[in-house]
């Protein structure tokens, strides 16, 4: 039996009034959670006595956020607090996007999960201005750890936020902008993270490419192999 994990929004969490502002996660943020499900902890954030009680009671897992020292300081207000959806061993998507892909990552999140893949939302979770590498960090960095099983990732053009995710060990994006080079970024190049400009593409068409994209397989044979190469470079440059 699968555990069904809540998409759950963390915006309405109060500020705590000390030196660093820091919020409070309390038992009354927890209260719409059903028994069972999960709750991701905002960036930098305290948690009650009581909420950690009621989390234990309910089964309620609370679920941390890449630590901030791996993100670019930025606002707390916009900084990427992700929400979870699905469990473990499912076709988990992560998202991700800056302010330049909001409205469409709002409509490929309702696409995906029609779809009948689990979600986790990485922001960002509104139209204020913020910055692609955090989202693309975000969103990417679940992939490399296998808490997600592939990412979409939106921004003006989608290259900005390929080359951030590039960035991380594991992670192999792409840029698509037709069904064509969805279909070759999968078959050919075992892409796992895929890119998309909100600028430059319509819902409809950005629709079919997240489709095809997530419904290709990797291809085989000297594909593979050359996608082992691509890997062996990375290798050969991370720190030990």
């Amino acid at each position: 039996m699968v555990r069904r994990v809540v998409l759950r929004s963390v915006g309405s969490i109060d500020p705590v009034t000390t030196k660093s502002r820091r919020r409070l996660v309390t038992e009354e943020n927890l209260a719409g959670i059903p028994a069972g499900e999960s709750f991701v902890v905002p960036v930098g954030a305290l948690i009650s006595p009581l909420a950690r009680q009621a989390a234990t009671e309910r089964r309620i897992s609370l679920i941390d956020p890449p630590p901030e020292s791996a993100l670019p300081a930025q606002p707390a207000s916009s900084r990427p607090a992700p929400s979870v959806a699905g469990a473990a061993g499912t076709k988990v998507v992560a998202l991700g996007a800056d302010h330049g892909g909001y409205e469409l990552k709002e409509t490929l999140g309702d696409f995906i999960r029609e779809l009948g893949y689990p979600v986790i939302d990485c922001g960002t979770h509104g139209g204020e201005s913020v910055d692609y590498p955090d989202f693309a960090f975000a969103a990417a960095r679940l992939v490399a750890q296998g808490k997600a099983w592939r990412a979409v990732l939106i921004d003006g053009a989608g290259i900005g936020s390929c080359m951030a995710a590039n960035k991380v060990p594991g992670v192999r994006a792409a840029m698509c902008y037709d069904e064509a080079t969805a279909v070759n970024s999968r078959e050919h190049n075992h892409s796992n993270v895929l890119t998309l400009g909100a600028g430059l593409i319509s819902a409809q068409l950005a629709r079919q490419i997240v489709k095809t994209w997530l419904a290709t397989d990797a291809g085989g044979g000297r594909h593979e192999r050359r996608v082992k190469k691509i890997m062996d470079i990375e290798q050969r440059y991370l720190r030990t």
